[in-house]
């Protein structure tokens, strides 16, 4: 039986993340349950396309924003199930036991949960509420990863092609589709010390809700990089 899973990360001078994100992965390529790893890249300066080169990944270029990033490696990957991971997360042990158990239920997508790279405060409440209004809301973010047959995928319209709020839309066409899976994933919290905690909870609020009320996401993207 092929590997079933190919995971896309999105990269943009990630070579830093590599090294974690893709350890997390080890195991799961030896069990036979990855078919391969795709970076699709943004353009970056660093050694991204070396590191690619250098595990055994497929490099794509595309042009900079996730959305398109995404879109254009899934339209190459070879899996019949898509794992979409950031190249600053890394997925917990054990992980490989709960997507094993997903695959049998193609008609559904999936997500982890999260928690932050610290353990203070900020980021155990941040974390908290990301993990609530993932579960009531139905709105995970990109960083909590997201699991999908590659025929859901393409029947919801894959992501779309947009630089901010592509893990938002897809959330959206994913109502009613969406799972938690019962183990968590890690992710950075640098631009949270570097913005700090409470200025940052609240840009990605407002981002959300301008997004929401009908905002360009390309307006969004251009002011919220800025």
């Amino acid at each position: 039986m092929p590997a079933p899973i190919t995971v896309i990360i999105p990269t943009l001078n990630s070579a830093p993340h590599l090294q974690r994100c893709l350890g997390a992965l080890g195991e799961s390529i030896m069990d036979g349950l990855l078919a391969e790893v795709i970076f699709a890249d943004g353009g970056s300066s660093d050694d991204t396309e070396q590191i690619a080169e250098e595990v055994g990944a497929t490099f794509v270029s595309t042009p900079q924003g996730r959305g398109n990033q995404m879109a254009a490696a899934a339209r190459v990957a070879r899996g019949e199930w898509l794992l979409f991971l950031h190249a600053d997360s890394v997925l917990d042990r054990g992980w490989q036991d709960a997507v094993i158990r997903h695959l049998a239920n193609p008609e559904k997508a999936a997500y982890f949960k999260l928690r932050f790279d610290e353990e203070s405060l900020p980021a155990r409440t941040v974390a908290t509420w990301a993990n609530i209004r993932s579960r009531w809301l139905g709105l995970p973010y990109g960083d909590q990863g997201l699991l999908i047959s590659k025929r859901l995928y393409k029947r919801i319209g894959g992501f779309a092609e947009i630089p901010l709020m592509e893990d938002v839309a897809m959330a959206k066409n994913l109502k009613g589709k969406l799972l938690t899976l019962p183990t968590f994933i890690e992710t950075s919290a640098h631009k949270y010390r570097q913005d700090g905690w409470v200025k940052r909870s609240f840009t990605n609020f407002g981002v959300l809700m301008r997004y929401f009320s009908g905002a360009d996401p390309r307006k969004l993207a251009a002011r919220y990089y800025r």
